[in-house]
C-alpha cells in the first residue's frame, strides 16, 4: 500500500486510551501489499491514533545491498542480522511486543526470534496468528513451535476457526477480529457497478487474492470461460501479483480469455476499493483460507460474495445469506453460483444487505476494546508476577 493509512480517516475520534503505553508491532509491511502487511499498517495507525506510542519492527525490510537480495542463503542472512538488532532495540524501548504471525518459515524466522527476544529483556509478547495452514503447520511442527509460543503472554487469532484450531492442540487463545476501514471500503452510489444507473452488459467478476498455489486462481478462469457460455460479455479482473502470472496468462490464451480478463498486479488499498466498487461478484476461489480481507472488503463495499467452503470461510460468512459458498477446485459449482445471482436480483440483493451489516463488527470501534483489553491483561500479569523489592 503506496498512500499512509490516517488515523483520522480510520477512527472518528481517537481517544487516549492508555497516555503511556509503548508498543513494540513487529510484522510486514507493504510493499508488496497483502493482507498481513495492510493490517500491520493499519493497525500502527490506529493505535497512535489512541495516544499509543508504536514502534515498528518490519520483517520484510528491502535488502541492503539490494543485489544480495538475489543469492538465495545469503539474502536470509543480511536481513536476520538487522532485524535481530532491530528487536534488541525496540525491546529496551517499548513495554509490550505484538507479533504478527504466520505459518511455516515466517514463523521460525520472525515470530519465535521476537518472542524469544522479548523474553530475554523482561517484555511480554502478544502473537497475532493469521496463518490459513495453521493446522498443517501445527501438526507437522509443533515440537519446534511449542516452547516458543508456550512463552509468549497471549495468543490472538483473527476468528473461530483459528481458536479451534489452536484449541485442538492444547493452545488457548481469544477471537480479535480482522479490522475493515469503513470509510475507504464503502458500498457504490446509484448509478455505479452497483447502482441503478445504466450500465454495460455483461457480469463483471473479481478476484482480489495474489497469484499463489493455494488461492487457485485457475479455478476462476475456468468459472468465466463456464459463465461466459451463457453470458457471453462477462469479464475478470484479477487484482493481486505472485509467481504464477505467466502460468495464469497462458491459461487465459488457451481457454480463449485473453482479450476479457485484466491482471492487474498489484493495487494499493485505495485501488482495491474501486475495483470492489466496479464489480458485480467477488471470486474468492481459495484452497486453504483463514479470515480473508478480500471477503470482507467485498462485503463492506457491497458486493456479493461466491467463495469456496474451506478453513475459516464459514466462520466469516454464511451460505445463502452473506456469502454463495461452494466446494474447492470446482468451477462449475462457482459458475452455477454466478450464474444465480445475475438470475435472481433479490438474492443478489439480500445477500449485499447482509455483508454490509456483517462488517461492522470489524470496524476499529468493535476490535480496539477487546485488543486493548487484552494488552492490559498482559502487562498486569507480568507486573504482578515481578518479585517486589524488599527495603
Amino acid at each position: 500500500m503506496n498512500d499512509a493509512v490516517s488515523a483520522a480517516t480510520l477512527s472518528p475520534a481517537p481517544v487516549q486510551a492508555h497516555p503511556a503505553l509503548r508498543v513494540g508491532l513487529v510484522g510486514p509491511l507493504p510493499p508488496p501489499s497483502g493482507g498481513m502487511a495492510n493490517q500491520t499498517l493499519q493497525l500502527a495507525a490506529l493505535l497512535r491514533g489512541e495516544g499509543v506510542d508504536v514502534e515498528t519492527v518490519q520483517v520484510n525490510a528491502p535488502y541492503r545491498p539490494a543485489w544480495a537480495g538475489r543469492i538465495k542463503g545469503l539474502r536470509a542472512v543480511v536481513r536476520m542480522v538487522p532485524y535481530l538488532a532491530s528487536l534488541w532495540r525496540t525491546a529496551g524501548r517499548v513495554q509490550l511486543f505484538h507479533v504478527m504471525a504466520n505459518s511455516g518459515w515466517s514463523w521460525h524466522l520472525f515470530a519465535a526470534p521476537a518472542i524469544w527476544i522479548a523474553r530475554l529483556r523482561g517484555k511480554p509478547v502478544v502473537i497475532n496468528y493469521r496463518g490459513g495452514e495453521a493446522e498443517t503447520f501445527l501438526q507437522r511442527a509443533q515440537n519446534w513451535v511449542r516452547p516458543s509460543l508456550a512463552r509468549a503472554d497471549a495468543v490472538i487469532v483473527p476468528s473461530g476457526f483459528l481458536e479451534h484450531v489452536f484449541g485442538k492442540f492444547g493452545f488457548a487463545t481469544q477471537v480479535v477480529p480482522n479490522i475493515v476501514n469503513l470509510e475507504r471500503f464503502t458500498a457504490a452510489r446509484a448509478g455505479g457497478a452497483q447502482g441503478k444507473g445504466v450500465r454495460p452488459p455483461g457480469m463483471r467478476l473479481l478476484v482480489a487474492r495474489n497469484l499463489e498455489d493455494i488461492y487457485d486462481n485457475a479455478t476462476a478462469l475456468r468459472t468465466l470461460a463456464l459463465v461466459r457460455a451463457q453470458d457471453p460479455a462477462a469479464t475478470l479482473v484479477i487484482a493481486g501479483s505472485g509467481p504464477l502470472r505467466a502460468a495464469l496468462e497462458a491459461q487465459a490464451v488457451e481457454l480463449g480469455l485473453a482479450d476479457v480478463v485484466t491482471f492487474t498486479g498489484r493495487v494499493d488499498n485505495a485501488g482495491m476499493a474501486d475495483l470492489y466498487r466496479n464489480a458485480d461478484i467477488m471470486l474468492n476461489c481459495s484452497l486453504v483460507d483463514n479470515t480473508p480481507n478480500s471477503v470482507l472488503e467485498s462485503m463492506a463495499c457491497g458486493v456479493p460474495v461466491v467463495s469456496t467452503d474451506v478453513g475459516g470461510v464459514p466462520y466469516l460468512v454464511e451460505h445463502g445469506r452473506t456469502a454463495l459458498l461452494v466446494p474447492p477446485g470446482a468451477p462449475r459449482a462457482m459458475a452455477d453460483a454466478v450464474l444465480r445471482l445475475a438470475a435472481e436480483p433479490a438474492l443478489a440483493a439480500a445477500l449485499r444487505e447482509a455483508g454490509l451489516t456483517q462488517v461492522q463488527q470489524y470496524t476499529w470501534a468493535s476490535v480496539r476494546p477487546r485488543l486493548l483489553a487484552v494488552y492490559r491483561s498482559v502487562l498486569a500479569a507480568r507486573a504482578t508476577a515481578r518479585p517486589v523489592s524488599q527495603p
